[in-house]
């Protein structure tokens, strides 16, 4: 298992140049049965990283471009009276698919960011007051652009919730800036990109991960954090015990990248900044507090089991 997932990050690592760490969080994400948020500045790479994963996986793939005037029906589907049988027929939307890319998702209204509530959470849509399942394994990475652009609309914590990490492209670094420019355009890479694993396999891999062990010391651990993040007012709210199984399912995952049947507390200080940094907020509403600040901030007050 340890194998099949590195020769996806490195083959991943050739197209999206310089970003390792990101790529193997992504995964830790999907193998933990997460959805993913890509917040970063246009240009980045993060919808090539959604392509590559898709590909690499061999995962069915739809993206969704959303919009100020995106309507749910855009993203669920619609069901069309057809005269000929007169019956309705449904027209499945582009969220049936196994990896969904809501691309710029902070770009559409409320009522169009709410349509993925239920896909995300249940792995199922209703429309027309029939409920049908989505395609397993099911996996949304979002993106959005910084909120002092123009034209986005806030994502409400109910819907961030949702994500089990929030991770950022960044800039590459000048090596790997220097390969992009000198390199094909990354986009031409993608055509002759083949699977390096099945979804069966994927599937398999999500099943093992709730079995990694974790042991009392680490519940004690992950226990202690939430707490603390509840207690002093350092945060306008604590993490919710859904955050808990998060960082706890992504430890797991994180060490199944590794090759190990058991969680370190060192995974779950890995895993913590993407899995915490959208779900805490400064009770001072500090500007200028990053996430991996936040998460550093929190990992220092925590005594290590």
């Amino acid at each position: 298992m340890k194998e099949a997932l590195e020769e996806v990050t490195r083959r991943a690592g050739e197209i999206v140049l310089g970003k390792r760490h990101t790529i193997r969080l992504a995964l830790a994400c999907l193998i933990a049965r997460g959805h993913l948020l890509i917040e970063d500045l246009p240009g980045v790479g993060k919808t090539t990283l959604a392509h590559v994963l898709a590909q690499l996986l061999g995962l069915r793939f739809n993206r969704i471009q959303f919009t100020s005037d995106l309507l749910p029906a855009d993203i669920l589907g619609v069901a069309v009276y057809e005269r000929s049988t007169g019956e309705f027929r449904f027209h499945p939307g582009p969220v049936f698919a196994q990896v969904v890319l809501a691309d710029e998702i902070n770009r559409a209204t409320p009522k169009a960011q709410s349509a993925l509530l239920e896909a995300m959470e249940e792995r199922q849509v209703t429309v027309e007051g029939d409920t049908r399942a989505l395609p397993q394994p099911f996996f949304v990475i979002a993106t959005q652009n910084p909120l002092q652009q123009v034209g986005t609309f806030p994502l409400p914590e109910s819907q961030l919730d949702r994500f089990l990490m929030r991770l950022e492209m960044g800039y590459p670094d000048s090596a790997a800036e220097r390969e992009l420019l000198r390199g094909a355009d990354r986009r031409d890479l993608l055509v002759d990109l083949q699977p390096a694993l099945e979804a069966e396999t994927l599937l398999a891999m999500q099943q093992a991960v709730p079995g990694v062990h974790v042991a009392e010391p680490l519940l004690d651990y992950v226990q202690a954090v939430l707490d603390k993040t509840r207690r002093g007012g350092l945060y306008r709210s604590g993490l919710s015990p859904r955050a808990g199984l998060a960082l706890l399912r992504g430890a797991q995952a994180w060490a199944t990248l590794e090759g190990r049947d058991h969680v370190l507390p060192e995974d779950i200080q890995t895993v913590l900044p993407a899995v915490v940094g959208h779900r805490l907020h400064p009770a001072d509403d500090a500007r200028g507090t990053t996430p991996a600040e936040l998460a550093d901030t929190l990992l220092q007050a925590v005594a290590i089991p």
